[in-house]
């Protein structure tokens, strides 16, 4: 495992990723790497007609995604500048599961894995959690103009996916550690013990994991 530090912060949507991932930049002095979400041109039709433009919205992610996680190794990772990025690229799988079907699905695996195969790989994974009413009360909060159509039923769906595709992710990646934090029951943004905590697990967890 490289040993220039790489952390990712990953969960549902509204959940805090990019809050705690600015938090863990400004503190740690690393490099900020946040998704591309508000230039997605499909991303409000997604919301309001998920079958009819599931496909066109994955690709534009996972593309963009692949194109930032390339620029992020050659400038920054390849230089040893550590990066902390307010996404893990698999969250792609996540989200294409619950909206791709059959062969729209199939495609897009076979393109994910070719894109991905010699991504970085993160010293340590964030997964951040919370119950449906604090993701909608973050949603609402934040008000972006094309997540006003989100369907709970599709937020809960994706919480318990997310839920799924960690177990798997540590199966799968057991070099890497897995720091999970409750957002029901920390808050990082306004509550500086909270914040601290986090930073603190964080940078124990890292140093064993760089020792490694």
């Amino acid at each position: 495992m490289s040993r220039v530090p790489f952390i990712t912060v990953e969960g549902p949507i509204g959940v805090g990723k990019t809050s705690l991932a600015k938090v863990i930049s400004n503190y740690f002095q690393y490099e900020l790497l946040k998704e591309i979400v508000d230039e997605n041109p499909f991303l409000g039709k997604f919301y309001e007609n998920i079958e009819e433009w599931s496909f066109q919205t994955e690709m534009f992610f996972l593309c963009n995604r692949y194109k930032q996680l390339e620029d992020v190794e050659k400038k920054f990772l390849s230089n040893g500048k550590p990066v902390v990025a307010d996404y893990h690229i698999f969250k792609n799988l996540i989200f294409a599961r619950q909206t791709l079907k059959g062969k729209q699905y199939e495609k897009y695996v076979q393109i994910y894995d070719i894109l991905t195969n010699d991504m970085p790989k993160p010293n340590v994974v964030i997964y951040l959690h919370a119950s449906l009413h604090t993701l909608l009360r973050r949603i609402a909060m934040r008000g972006r103009e094309f997540e006003k159509n989100i369907d709970p039923n599709y937020l809960q769906q994706l919480s318990h996916a997310y839920e799924q595709a960690m177990e798997q992710f540590e199966q799968a990646h057991p070099h890497i550690p897995v720091l999970r934090f409750n957002g029901d029951e920390l808050d990082f943004v306004h509550r500086d013990q909270d914040r601290f905590f986090i930073l603190n697990e964080l940078q124990s967890v890292l140093k064993r994991s760089l020792e490694q």
